[in-house]
């Protein structure tokens, strides 16, 4: 088979961002034709577009404003723009519809919800098209929007920028962490005919003010002292590495060590860990850059204790480069964010020493190491 071409509507959103970067991690299998949102109220510039498309994931919805009718309204209204372009084109891809537990609860958004995936399945039916409509629970990751997403993402902004989050209603929540969504989606996409209301399981189920205290050990330990907390399960490393990308990396790193100096010479302690991980160093010679990769999930600490270091970070689906200088006669280090690709190169004239940690072993059968120049 074939590539598969994949759209997404709301691609620049919190779900569709990290679908499509790890749908171009695997570029021999799926292709992204790039979506904008003003498609979806251009008649031409739709059809046009699911047109092109082997697969449609619809992920764009409003699900803030101050009149609930407004978004019932705007999210029926892009659903049924959607199913005239693929009827004036007699376009049949496979559709993805992101519903949401809501539907059962007597909200205008849930309702809304629920319509979208009763007009796309009946299109479906009408014109032999495969519909999957995913009733998907709350969703956290990294890069979702404050005060918009999820309370997670309101209390990792708050935490680290030195505000203070409050619990209005200390329920219990079902949660998927945002990669865990996007493996199930891609697994949909690669069955191809899945038809059908899809209850997409939580992973997490636990009380906000338990995801809160979490949170606030991260700040206390990490933020403010540099320590990698225990991190007991996937949630927890999940979680952990949420709350790091709302860490702006150029306001925070880098982090000079304290040293401790007398007449043989200076002690630096590196990391203070409460999880594992592996431990290695490495000599550059002058001119050379390592890395240019980026991971999805692993926390990786560079600290440079000899020599002069360009340490660069890029968020892979940006084009800004973040430059941090380094130095061993000031020992500091930088924690590489997921989804940056980050490389470290000796600009000095003698050999670079750095000293790297990080949290897993190296697994070459599951390596999380992708190269893209920085």
């Amino acid at each position: 088979m074939g590539v598969k071409k994949i759209g997404i509507t709301g691609e620049s959103g919190f779900i569709g961002a990290h679908l499509k970067r790890n749908l171009q991690l695997n570029r021999e299998h799926y292709e992204v034709i790039p979506f904008q949102k003003e498609f979806l109220t251009n008649p031409s510039a739709l059809e046009k577009w699911v047109s092109s498309c082997d697969v449609i994931v619809h992920l764009a919805a409003l699900n803030r404003h101050t009149d609930p009718q407004v978004i019932y309204d705007d999210n029926v209204q892009l659903v049924k723009n959607l199913v005239a372009a693929l009827e004036n084109t007699k376009s049949k891809p496979h559709i993805l519809f992101s519903s949401s537990t809501q539907e059962v609860n007597e909200n205008l958004y849930g309702l809304s919800k629920k319509k979208g995936r009763e007009l796309l399945e009946d299109w479906g039916k009408r014109w032999g098209a495969a519909v999957s409509g995913l009733v998907i629970p709350n969703v956290f990751g990294p890069f979702g929007k404050p005060f918009y997403n999820s309370f997670i993402a309101t209390f990792c902004h708050q935490l680290a920028t030195g505000g203070q989050p409050h619990i209005q209603s200390d329920g219990t929540v079902k949660l998927i962490y945002v990669q865990e969504l996007t493996d199930v989606i891609i697994s949909l996409i690669a069955a191809s005919s899945v038809s059908g209301a899809i209850n997409i399981p939580h992973t997490k189920e636990v009380k906000v003010s338990e995801v809160l205290a979490l949170l606030e050990s991260y700040r206390n330990q990490y933020l403010e002292k540099g320590e990698i907390p225990v991190l007991g399960s996937d949630f927890e490393l999940a979680l952990f590495n949420t709350f790091r990308s709302y860490i702006a990396p150029d306001s925070y790193f880098p982090r000079k060590f304290t040293q401790n100096i007398d007449p043989r010479g200076a002690f630096v302690e590196i990391i203070r860990l409460g999880i594992g991980g592996q431990v290695s160093f490495s000599t550059t010679v002058p001119g050379i850059t390592r890395g240019n990769h980026y991971h999805t999930r692993k926390i990786e600490r560079f600290a440079v204790i000899k020599g002069k270091a360009l340490i660069q970070l890029r968020k892979t689906d940006t084009d800004e480069v973040l430059n941090f200088f380094l130095d061993g006669a000031e020992p500091a280090y930088v924690d590489m964010p997921v989804w940056y690709t980050h490389n470290i190169k000796n600009i000095g004239e003698e050999d670079l020493y750095t000293i790297f940690w990080i949290n897993e072993p190296y697994n070459p059968e599951d390596a999380d190491t992708y190269f893209e120049e920085v």
